[in-house]
């Protein structure tokens, strides 16, 4: 027997291992039989046929088709066919874990690992510097606009006599209708006649008291009858006519027995460009105004009053018993009404709103050299606060040294009203109810 045959015969018929070739065999399968055995026949014949298995046929690709050749190398992976079956076979996976997605790729076509979450700390560091850059604008912004204010030489200068510094702090505030920025057709517009010169439209007189109780504005009316200082006794917006501001907040303090403590003056086109800065100012009009002096006609109840609007509005003279005496009502009304939106927080920290704002608040307004834009800052937020509105109380006419009448203050309230803020003290009920 040579050394096949009995490399055969030692072989099991179905390990699965290939044979050795012999000379006289044609091609067989794995696992086929050493030596063919005859087919069985008679009583030894099978009596049942095991079931044949259809071959699958060989899979095809469009390439084997178009090409005439049979497709070579492919292979199933989950399902889908894969070319070139040399190499082992790996998963698809992404970068956030799923199944069967490409993985994310990064630049030159690599795969990019998973996106790292930023931490904590620098989540805070980032609001940090988010926080110091506001900061920094806010202060940047401050100084802007206190460079921009326009200050008055000798308005808060002392004299013999003056009175001293007294608890809180006094704001004497003008309105004046100077027509100073207004063209000829801007003056026709807004009603404000061509008179030359300035003088006081409206006083108010505002305590911030050191308690930190609700600040007090006073309206003093501009035709009251006062002693202005070398002058006599005539109306208080004379004192302006006379001598200016300078004059004006002497005047005040030899009638109050305070000590103003700043100034601060507006004229006519400024108050357009400060309320048309904020968007208008609501107001709630108590009677239908038509004054074609003031250029105003306007219904009853709550609107938005734009720039003219609100100017018609506290210039005014109709309405009431009292004429002066609502008129300084409406002034108190609209102060604290365009004061509150300017310092409202959709006013400050939208910029469209608050850079315009300063702008025309800085354009708008003088005050006396001392005064700065943390003082205007005090001003705002003590505004904001609800003050308490009163008007000093007056009972009768006086006859005054440049003709006419005047209003004569009741003497014994008004210095239960003064004595009052000088001690940093609220305003007894009685008085703010006087009028």
């Amino acid at each position: 027997m040579s050394e096949d045959d009995r490399t055969r015969a030692m072989r099991s018929p179905g390990d699965g291992r290939p044979l050795p070739p012999r000379p006289d065999d044609g091609l067989r399968s794995g696992g086929a039989p050493a030596h063919q055995t005859p087919p069985l026949k008679g009583a030894n014949a099978p009596t049942h046929k095991l079931p044949t298995v259809p071959q699958a046929p060989e899979p095809s690709s469009p390439r084997a088709a178009n090409d005439g050749a049979p497709a070579q190398g492919r292979s199933r992976v989950y399902g889908r066919e894969r070319s070139g079956g040399g190499g082992p076979v790996r998963p698809l996976r992404s970068s956030s874990g799923g199944r069967g997605e490409p993985p994310e790729q990064g630049r030159g076509g690599t795969p990019r690992g998973p996106r790292r979450r930023p931490s904590g700390r620098l989540i805070v560091k980032i609001i940090a510097a988010a926080l110091v850059a506001l900061l920094v604008t806010g202060i940047g912004l401050l100084f802007w606009v206190n460079s921009r204010l326009t200050g008055i030489e000798g308005v808060l200068d002392p004299y013999e006599g003056r009175p001293d510094d007294t608890p809180g702090t006094n704001w004497l505030l003008v309105g004046s209708d100077s027509r100073k920025g207004l063209s000829a057709a801007q003056r026709k517009k807004l009603a404000t006649g061509r008179a030359v010169g300035q003088r006081t439209d409206s006083m108010m007189l505002l305590h911030i008291p050191d308690s930190g109780d609700r600040p007090t504005l006073v309206s003093l009316p501009r035709d009251s009858a006062v002693t202005i200082p070398g002058r006599g006794r005539d109306k208080l917006n004379s004192a302006y006519a006379f001598g200016g501001p300078k004059l004006l907040v002497r005047t005040v303090e030899t009638v109050t027995g305070l000590h103003i403590d700043n100034y601060m003056e507006i004229g006519f086109a400024g108050f357009v460009d400060i309320v048309d800065a904020v968007g208008g100012v609501e107001i709630n009009v108590r009677a239908a105004v038509d004054d074609p002096k003031a250029g105003l006609k306007l219904k009853k109840g709550t609107q938005v009053l734009n720039g003219s609007q609100a100017l018609g509005y506290v210039r005014t003279r109709k309405g009431g018993a009292l004429p002066d005496f609502e008129r300084t009502k409406r002034q108190r009304q609209f102060l604290g009404a365009v004061v509150k939106k300017a310092a409202s927080p959709g006013v400050l920290i939208n910029p469209f709103t608050s850079i315009p704002l300063a702008m025309s608040a800085t354009d708008a307004v003088e005050v006396d050299t001392d005064t700065g834009v943390f003082d205007m800052l005090s001003l705002g937020l003590s505004m904001g606060d609800s003050p308490v509105t009163t008007v000093v109380p007056f009972g009768g006419e006086e006859s005054v040294a440049s003709g006419g009448t005047a209003i004569k203050w009741d003497r014994t309230k008004a210095v239960a009203l003064f004595d009052a803020l000088k001690e940093d003290k609220p305003v007894p009920k009685e008085v703010i109810d006087a009028n």
